[in-house]
C-alpha cells in the first residue's frame, strides 16, 4: 500500500472511529445548567475519555468543555506521548491507569504547575503522532480532544523525537517564587513535600494519595516553625502542583537556605512483605541498604511520569553535587538526622532502622544540610492510621520543629557531631 492509501485508509478509519464515540452531550452542553460543581469551576472541564483502535492505529478521546489549544510529543524509555495542556480541571468517570487498549497501556492526567495540565499516554510500544487536535463543540456534542496514534519502530520514533522534540523540548516550569529576605537575619528552612500534581507517589490501598498527605503534614510543619518566630519557611509546592526534582534542590541552592527538609510516604509490594515506622534519610553515594536503594530508584523516577528527562541536568547541578560533596555540608545533615531521629522517636513509630542513607536525586541538588522523611508506609494499616491522624500529625510536626531548634542552637554552641548511629 502506498503512503498516500495508507494515510486515506488512516483518516477514513479516523472518522469511523470519532463517529462511534459520539455520545450524548452533557447537560450543560445541550443548554442545561451545570451541576453547581462545574459551574464554579474556572477551568475547562474534562469530563470523559475513550480509546479505540488496536495494535496498529489507535485514537485517543477526551470531552472538554470547550476548545484548548494542545501540544503532543513523544518520549522514549518508556514510550510515552505527552500532551500538554493549559489548566484543565479533570472528572473522569474511568480509571485511566486501566483503560489501555490499542497502542496505549495506561494513561496519567494532572497539573504540571499553575496555569498547565498534561496527560502521559504510556505506550505498549514505539508509536507516532498522526493528528493532534481539539474540535469544537456542536451539533449536542462538547468540544473533543483527539490524539491518533500509528505504530512504528524504535529507530523511526527516536529519529522522530530527535527531529521534533529536541529544539522544543517540553518547558521546565520555574520554581515557585519565594519571598525575599529583606535583610531578615533568619535562617531560611525549605519544606519540600514529594510529588503533587500529576505524580500521585505511593498509593494506599484504601485510596489515599502520598501526594496528599505529605502536604497536609508539611503545611502544618511550616505553621509550627513560623510560629516559632526564629526561621524563614519557604515550601517547594504548597498545593496540588507538580514540581521537578532537580527545581525543588534548585530553590534552596539560589536561596541560600540553612536547611531543606523533604517529605514522603513510602508504600511496599504485597510480595516485599510488611514494613512499619518513619526513617530518616541522608545523601550518600552508595545506599546504607537494599531497602534504601529501592526507595531512591522509585523516588529519582518520580520525573518519568511528568515527560521528564532527567538524563541531561544543567551545568550548575554538577557544581551543587560538588558542593554537597564537602564535609561540612555532609556533617551537619548527619547532625539533623540524628538529632531528627531522637525527637521523633518519642512520639512516632519509627522504623526498626531509623537512620538510612541512599542516593536521592531531590538530596543531591541542595548544598546546604538536607533529610529526606519517610514518614511511614501507607500500605501499613497502623502507619496509615497515623498518617492520616490529625492529633499523630500535630505531635510528630511538634517533634520535627524542636528537632529543627535543637539543631541549630547545636550548630551556634558548637556541640560535636555524632559519627554513629
Amino acid at each position: 500500500m502506498s503512503i498516500r492509501a495508507a494515510n486515506l485508509v488512516f483518516c477514513v478509519l479516523g472518522a469511523a472511529l470519532l463517529a462511534a464515540f459520539a455520545r450524548p452531550a452533557p447537560a450543560a452542553a445541550q443548554g442545561v445548567p451545570a451541576p453547581a460543581s462545574d459551574q464554579a469551576t474556572p477551568f475547562p472541564l474534562a469530563t470523559d475519555f475513550r480509546i479505540g483502535g488496536d495494535a496498529n492505529q489507535t485514537r485517543f478521546v477526551v470531552d472538554i468543555s470547550k476548545k484548548i489549544d494542545l501540544r503532543a510529543f513523544t518520549l522514549a524509555d518508556p514510550y510515552r506521548v505527552v500532551i500538554d495542556l493549559p489548566q484543565v480541571t479533570f472528572r473522569f468517570k474511568g480509571n485511566s491507569e486501566e483503560a489501555g487498549r490499542g497502542l496505549i497501556k495506561a494513561f496519567r492526567f494532572g497539573l504540571v504547575m499553575l496555569g498547565s495540565s498534561r496527560i502521559v499516554l504510556d505506550l505498549k510500544q514505539p508509536a507516532r503522532i498522526e493528528n493532534a487536535f481539539v474540535l469544537d463543540a456542536g451539533e449536542g456534542q462538547p468540544a473533543r480532544l483527539v490524539v491518533d496514534l500509528a505504530a512504528t519502530d524504535r529507530e523511526s520514533f527516536l529519529r522522530a523525537i530527535a527531529l521534533a522534540n529536541q529544539a522544543a523540548g517540553p518547558k521546565k516550569p520555574p520554581p515557585p517564587a519565594l519571598a525575599a529576605s529583606n535583610g531578615d537575619p533568619r535562617p531560611l528552612i525549605v519544606l519540600d513535600p514529594g510529588h503533587g500534581g500529576i505524580d500521585n507517589g505511593t498509593h494506599a490501598p484504601s485510596g489515599e494519595n502520598e501526594k496528599d498527605i505529605v502536604l497536609d503534614f508539611a503545611l502544618m510543619l511550616r505553621d509550627k516553625l513560623e510560629r516559632l518566630g526564629k526561621y524563614r519557611v519557604a515550601m517547594t509546592r504548597s498545593d496540588d502542583t507538580y514540581v521537578p526534582l532537580a527545581d525543588r534542590a534548585k530553590i534552596a541552592h539560589e536561596r541560600h537556605a540553612a536547611l531543606f527538609i523533604s517529605v514522603h510516604a513510602d508504600a511496599l509490594r504485597r510480595s516485599e512483605g510488611d514494613a512499619q515506622g518513619a526513617t530518616v534519610y541522608t545523601l550518600s553515594e552508595h545506599a546504607s541498604d537494599a531497602e534504601a536503594a529501592r526507595l531512591a530508584d522509585a523516588e529519582n523516577k518520580a520525573d518519568i511520569i511528568a515527560g521528564l528527562d532527567l538524563s541531561q541536568e544543567p551545568d550548575d547541578v554538577s557544581k551543587i553535587l560538588i558542593d554537597l560533596a564537602q564535609r561540612e555540608t555532609k556533617t551537619f545533615s548527619q547532625q539533623f538526622a540524628h538529632t531528627l531521629v531522637g525527637g521523633m522517636k518519642n512520639v512516632a513509630r519509627m522504623h526498626k532502622n531509623p537512620l538510612k542513607s541512599a542516593g536521592f536525586i531531590v538530596l543531591k541538588g541542595a548544598d546546604v544540610p538536607s533529610v529526606l522523611i519517610e514518614l511511614g508506609y501507607v500500605t501499613n494499616r497502623d502507619d496509615l492510621k497515623q498518617l492520616m491522624s490529625e492529633a499523630w500529625r500535630s505531635r510528630t510536626t511538634e517533634a520535627i520543629a524542636d528537632a529543627v531548634d535543637t539543631y541549630f542552637s547545636t550548630r551556634l554552641a558548637g556541640t560535636p557531631v555524632p559519627t554513629s548511629q
